[in-house]
């Protein structure tokens, strides 16, 4: 799941790699040929490896994109947090405010605030509602108990 950011995100990643770095590799590429034989270059052996990671990250991206369903934002709901929504919660321990933009897997970004529904904080939070406690189980110590106390479109 994808939200129209994201989309055009994709798309432009998408773009940057077909153009731009594939043309820096295929310079790499050129370049080492003109050290001579390519046998035992090593210039030459980095950049080829370099051009297969890179045409597999673009297939991956690629497949991402053909598979992927974008988020009609102006039909998100507020009633209970999903794919699209700004959820608001509050740590019920320490008394903490977070804002999270939930988003498909290929968008996450936790440290700019934007979950996956797949993370463990965003499968508990998807499908609940305002007010709510949702109890989230942390790699260390005791589960976290946080109250949904917004939900925003978009």
């Amino acid at each position: 799941m994808l939200t129209p950011e994201g989309l055009e995100e994709l798309k432009a990643k998408i773009e940057h790699l077909s153009t731009d770095r594939r043309r820096e590799v295929a310079d790499r590429i050129r370049d080492a040929r003109e050290f001579g034989d390519i046998s035992e270059n090593s210039e030459y052996d980095d950049a080829k490896n370099e051009q297969a990671m890179l045409e597999k990250q673009i297939a991956d991206l690629e497949d991402k994109l053909r598979s992927s369903r974008v988020i009609d934002e102006q039909q998100v709901g507020t009633d209970k947090v999903s794919v699209g929504t700004t959820v608001h919660v509050k740590d019920q321990k320490t008394s903490k405010s977070a804002k999270y933009k939930m988003v498909g897997s290929a968008e996450a970004d936790p440290s700019n605030g934007r979950l996956s529904n797949e993370s463990p904080v965003g499968k508990a939070l998807i499908g609940r509602k305002r007010n709510e406690v949702v109890s989230v189980a942390v790699p260390r110590g005791p589960a976290r108990e946080l109250k949904i106390t917004k939900i925003d479109a978009g």
